[in-house]
């Protein structure tokens, strides 16, 4: 055993411990001294996990996914390697490794369950070749950071193909994640939801891959679930939805999500359309990995969302929900699922332009906040470095909106004078400010 690759995993531990003491988060420091340390870190400890590798990627939905298909395999009585924090460039997921460490510096585990950033598998591959990669969809994200999607497709595309054995779960109903399994030939099965969910579909919703990647015309929609998603054909070419191996079938939405695959009736108590394909894609990765997955309904009872993605506080007799919005696909999905709930609410929408958010918010306009008008809204109250945008943004669409770029006076402010029911919606780097925030009024003001 190397002297140097312990010494990265006992400096790893001690940051990270020393970050949280502060109130910080500290895996990406972790990580990131780890590999300063020792570069191969990452490669040797990944190369240790006794089973398989499963890597989650996609625009939307991927931490949930991931902390989801890590909590059925541990429910399988499985071992696992899982970046649950959602850190998930190099840094990130090299802390997950080094982190999960024993202080020998060597990894007892039975699988790994790692979230990893569209861009950043890259730099993620050369270190192992997972043995799946479940792929949520593909929606424009960050223009300034990622360009078009053209360009996230053909990152996916080199490093499939430097990896022709990883196998591919991809969201069936998403034509652009289709192509790329396509392209690739990867080995790839399927999952969506093959019937119609809601009677009518939002038209003017922006749809990303509306035009056939393989020839360019417009495709035809038998019918949409959100955004591109749904049931797609050419009518030039012939590309089109692929037959889907895991199918969600009599599917419920409102205070409980419900659906069957299979034989399989399963129950979450969530909210939300966009989290039927979370945990669909769970569910296929698991089943397609020959995981029996018996204890799957009893994991979705026992799992509680954390990091904001849909994570409940309660601050005096304030209940809050908070949730994580990053781009027009996202934002609309959250906006429907606030929407399911008839009760009065109050909103706080929080946006910065941090690096890691992208500092071109021009995306705030292909949301449709129109949704926010009536009566059932309560309050819109914006804050971050960005709210005189998200103000402007709402002014244009007859919302009027309370100001407060001071994210802990705006919380406190709604629980003073407010209905009692509150939805919080940030964006990348005011999710784990805000959800400090929560958590320390809770901890003082229940």
């Amino acid at each position: 055993m190397k002297i140097r690759r312990i010494l990265a995993v006992w400096t790893a531990k001690a940051a990270c411990g020393i970050c949280r003491h502060m109130g910080r988060q500290g895996v990406t420091w972790a990580g990131k001294l780890a590999l300063m340390i020792y570069p191969p870190v990452l490669r040797e400890l990944a190369a240790e996990v006794r089973g398989k590798i499963f890597i989650v990627c996609g625009t939307n939905g991927k931490t949930t996914t991931n902390n989801l298909l890590c909590s059925a395999l541990e429910a399988e009585g499985q071992k696992i390697v899982c970046n649950r924090t959602g850190s998930n460039m190099l840094n990130g997921v090299a802390a997950a490794f080094v982190l999960a460490a024993g202080m020998d510096g060597r990894i007892d585990a039975d699988h790994a369950c790692i979230e990893v950033d569209e861009a950043s598998t890259r730099h993620i591959f050369p270190q192992f070749h997972p043995d799946y990669m479940v792929l949520t969809n593909l929606f424009r994200d960050q223009l300034d950071r990622y360009g078009e999607i053209d360009i996230t497709m053909d990152i996916l595309k080199g490093v499939l193909d430097s990896s022709p054995r990883t196998e591919l779960i991809i969201n069936g109903d998403d034509a652009l994640s289709a192509f790329l399994a396509l392209e690739c030939r990867n080995p790839s099965v399927t999952y969506g939801i093959s019937e119609q969910v809601a009677e009518t579909s939002d038209t003017d919703e922006i749809r990303e891959g509306r035009f056939c990647k393989k020839c360019g015309a417009r495709l035809s929609y038998r019918f949409y679930h959100y955004s591109q998603l749904g049931d797609y054909s050419c009518p030039q070419c012939g590309f089109s939805r692929p037959p889907i191996d895991h199918d969600a079938r009599g599917v419920r939405v409102g205070d409980q999500l419900s659906f069957s695959v299979g034989s399989e009736r399963i129950v979450a108590n969530y909210r939300g359309f966009y989290n039927v394909y979370n945990i669909l894609a769970a569910y296929a990765a698991g089943r397609h990995a020959g995981f029996p997955l018996t204890h799957f309904n009893q994991m979705l009872k026992d799992f509680h969302p954390e990091n904001g993605r849909m994570e409940s506080f309660r601050i005096c007799n304030t209940a809050i929900v908070l949730n994580l919005a990053k781009n027009p696909a996202g934002f609309n999905q959250n906006i429907a699922a606030v929407m399911t709930d008839p009760r009065p609410k109050d909103l706080i929408i929080v946006i910065n332009d941090n690096e890691q958010d992208g500092t071109d918010v021009s995306w705030l306009w292909d949301v449709d906040f129109d949704r926010f008008s009536g009566d059932r809204i309560n309050s819109i109250t914006v804050s971050g470095i960005r709210c005189r945008d998200m103000q402007l943004r709402l002014k244009y669409a007859d919302i009027p909106s309370i100001l407060d770029d001071d994210v802990e006076s705006a919380i406190w402010g709604r629980v003073i004078d407010g209905c009692g029911n509150l939805y919080m919606l940030v964006n990348y780097t005011a999710l784990f400010s805000t959800r400090n925030i929560l958590k320390k009024l809770e901890d003082t003001r229940s």
